[in-house]
């Protein structure tokens, strides 16, 4: 299961220490995925449709902070160029 926080604000981004995280960007495109470990991301610009093999389908914008678990199989569909803060674990 995909986890979403819409629009987090300030104080929980410095709670988690988002600032403190590796940045990744990506243009328009669509790829699967796998994770190996869970990923935890904030997404600083853009827009993206993440769909899991089993159906389960979420849109993240900016502002929104996702998690996902270890084992997912899915695709990512970049629908507005994308940067992100990541961490792994």
């Amino acid at each position: 299961m995909i986890h979403i926080e819409r629009h987090i604000d300030d104080a929980r981004q410095r709670e988690l220490g988002v600032a403190q995280w590796p940045v990744w960007s990506k243009e328009v495109s669509r790829f699967p995925w796998h994770y190996d470990e869970t990923e935890t991301c904030w997404l600083i610009a853009g827009r993206v449709r993440v769909t899991a093999a089993d159906g389960e389908s979420v849109t993240l914008e900016a502002g929104d902070l996702a998690r996902f678990p270890a084992g997912l199989d899915c695709t990512w569909e970049v629908l507005e160029p994308l940067s992100k803060h990541y961490r792994f674990g």
